[in-house]
């Protein structure tokens, strides 16, 4: 097991703030902040989305000081290691792993039809954005 030490812990707060920026997107993988962990030289997080469900883990490859992106599903085993991912791109880069299919818009129309926009059946309601 690894050993996590506080540079390690300040790495995954980071990364954590880094992807806050945009929950949006982020809350429509369906993490689960209790799952939320640090590992060496990042996070891991569990995740719900339309494409992967299990594991994603995020790690600063220090060498190169960019980011591996690695998804486990609840199977245990890594499928998919996505290697050399800038910061500006680490977010839809997780999106397209985890969530983002061809038909995106009618895909959560069809899961989640509460969302949908009753004068515009093939869109989404507006989304209020109230910030503090």
């Amino acid at each position: 097991m690894e050993k996590i030490e506080r540079r390690d812990i300040e790495l995954g707060q980071y990364i954590l703030s880094m992807l806050s920026m945009r929950m949006d997107v982020v809350g429509s993988w369906g993490l689960d902040p209790e799952t939320l962990r640090p590992l060496k030289c990042g996070i891991e997080f569990h995740v719900q989305g339309f494409k992967h469900t299990g594991k994603v883990q995020v790690r600063l490859n220090e060498g190169e000081d960019l980011f591996e992106v690695s998804l486990i599903p609840d199977s245990g085993e890594i499928v998919n290691s996505i290697q050399s991912v800038h910061l500006d791109t680490l977010i839809s880069t997780i999106d397209d792993a985890v969530e983002n299919v061809e038909g995106y818009e009618k895909r959560v129309c069809e899961e989640y039809p509460n969302l949908v926009d009753p004068d515009n059946p093939d869109k989404l309601k507006p989304v209020e954005v109230i910030i503090l």
